[in-house]
């Protein structure tokens, strides 16, 4: 009976989403961090719709293993193109690090469809910090995950091979947010202790990656604990102007994305705890569907 509800589930939610939003780009987190990648992709491309995806009844996915997460994000992924998109976007650094490769390499190339694509956001992250780092010492702050992948040393390293880059994992950061405690006072011990772990380790570092979606809303903080010659630099907008050059770049992608300024929110966990917490990373209410993966 279960596995009947579960199929009728899929396919009711499936119907739904072609008939409405079928060519809408996708979104994926493991939670609520990558709406603040969405954020600003809507910001600069307001007219296209987009699918967010948050995985919230598995999350975190920063301390899981490389194997989990890449089955967890393989699932959503699927899920997503399922649901009618044709270019999905882990918005999500762990998912990037761990899984973002395989996909793209083992399980695209076996769709029947093969004009999906899945893009990440380490790449872009790694294109522009060339322009910015002065020093040519540069610092990322993540989860363990992401940090023990060192993704971003080797895709900085592909493009930039003069760049000594430092990682620091930040584990109680993306909590701090979603628990709403990352304005209090209570959230500086462990701030502080992370950016005087990692400049201790490189005192050379002028640019610091923000290598967690959650971490732009602790943007403040870091600043106050910062030196003046130390840039703290968020993705958000980075991603987002790569979204848009990729689209550019790749007409038959963008031909088929459509663009009535609509966007749907979908969680693993409950529509309403989600919404209710995206108000932290959005400034706005939403609604949002629950969906399964498994």
């Amino acid at each position: 009976m279960m596995k009947r509800f579960r199929i009728r589930e899929r396919f009711l939610y499936q119907y739904r989403f072609i008939m409405l939003k079928a060519g809408s780009i996708g979104v994926f987190d493991s939670g609520y961090g990558g709406l603040t990648i969405l954020s600003e992709i809507q910001s600069l491309m307001p007219e296209y719709d987009y699918c967010y995806l948050g995985d919230n009844s598995r999350a975190p996915y920063g301390s899981r293993s490389f194997d989990i997460v890449y089955e967890f994000t393989r699932q959503a992924v699927l899920r997503l193109f399922e649901m009618g998109c044709n270019l999905v976007v882990l918005a999500c650094n762990t998912a990037s690090a761990k899984a973002l490769r395989t996909i793209q390499q083992k399980d695209l190339p076996l769709l029947i469809n093969t004009d999906k694509r899945v893009l990440g956001v380490i790449r872009p992250t790694a294109e522009i910090v060339g322009s910015i780092t002065k020093s040519r010492h540069v610092g990322i702050l993540g989860t363990t995950g992401t940090i023990q992948s060192e993704s971003y040393p080797i895709e900085i390293n592909k493009l930039f091979p003069d760049i000594q880059v430092t990682g620091e994992a930040c584990p109680m950061w993306a909590p701090l947010v979603e628990n709403r405690e990352y304005q209090n006072e209570g959230a500086d011990y462990f701030i502080k202790k992370n950016l005087d772990n990692i400049l201790s380790k490189d005192p050379q570092i002028d640019t610091l990656i923000l290598g967690c979606t959650h971490y732009p809303l602790l943007l403040d903080k870091i600043k106050s604990f910062l030196p003046d010659s130390v840039t703290a630099l968020a993705q958000g907008e980075y991603v987002a102007r790569s979204l848009q050059n990729y689209l550019y770049r790749h007409p038959d992608m963008e031909a088929v994305c459509t663009k009535n300024a609509a966007t749907g929110y979908f969680t693993t966990e409950s529509p309403q705890k989600f919404s209710e917490a995206a108000t932290i990373f959005l400034n706005k209410k939403i609604d949002a569907e629950r969906i399964t993966l498994e």
